[in-house]
């Protein structure tokens, strides 16, 4: 059975058996990847730590017939301890891994990668407001996966903006001329921040106000759960921080 090491993001577990435990990855160059860890939850365990979600590792696997098996793990970015201990940083991770499951299959993505990887990162090091980060990786996530939002010109028609008409089936703002009757608007900075979001200027985004953060947040939600068919479960448990007036 051939071997082959990738760097990975554990993105979720499942216990297996009494000792075992099977590990979802998200690999630099092996798209996502399912994997048995054996004898994991044993104490005397040499790598249990190191699989656990949040982390990145050196992996070293073998494939199997149904799941690979990981025979060496090594710590690159141990994220798990530092995210843990801040609730909302934990909450705001658990809606990034689940993105990135949904997000990647297995021919893989080097930039999903690296984007989940900067942002646990982030996270682990408390950079910006957890639900900033999350927003920011949610748009940015789907941007690489091809439903890049816009938050300028006519989503539809491509007139130049500003506009604040937002219509996430649309793919973000519309004009006048494109907004269906009704098509909720939003305060010309929830604008910004939104492309602020996207761009990842974070001076502009760390400054925006609490209202344009919750209606900014909203958005990103709906047009997540627009393009992945259903709603993210972990967006409900996310803990949306208060931010300067």
């Amino acid at each position: 059975m051939p071997v082959y090491r990738d760097d990975a993001v554990v993105l979720r577990t499942h216990k297996l058996g009494e000792a075992d435990r099977i590990v979802t990855l998200l690999t630099r160059r092996h798209g996502k990847v399912r994997a048995v860890a054996r004898g994991v939850r044993r104490t005397a365990s040499k790598f249990g730590s190191r699989l656990e979600p949040f982390m990145v590792a050196d992996l070293q696997l073998y494939e199997g017939r149904s799941l690979d098996v990981i025979t060496q793990a090594e710590t690159i970015g141990a994220y798990g301890a530092e995210i843990s201990q801040d609730y909302a940083a934990y909450t705001a991770a658990n809606a990034m891994v689940e993105a990135a499951d949904r997000l990647t299959e297995a021919e893989g993505s080097l930039q999903q990668y690296l984007l989940l990887v900067g942002a646990l990162r982030s996270l682990s090091r408390s950079e910006h407001g957890p639900d900033l980060t999350l927003d920011s990786y949610l748009l940015r996530a789907l941007a690489i996966a091809g439903w890049a939002p816009s938050f300028e010109d006519c989503s539809r028609c491509g007139t130049a903006g500003p506009h604040t008409a937002v219509v996430v089936q649309l793919g973000g703002v519309v004009c006048g001329d494109c907004a269906p009757p009704g098509s909720p608007r939003i305060a010309p900075t929830t604008v910004d921040l939104l492309g602020a979001l996207l761009s990842g200027d974070w001076n502009v985004a760390e400054a925006a106000s609490a209202r344009d953060r919750s209606q900014a947040s909203g958005i990103v939600a709906a047009y997540a759960q627009w393009h992945l068919e259903r709603g993210l479960r972990s967006l409900t448990h996310v803990s949306r921080g208060a931010a300067p007036e």
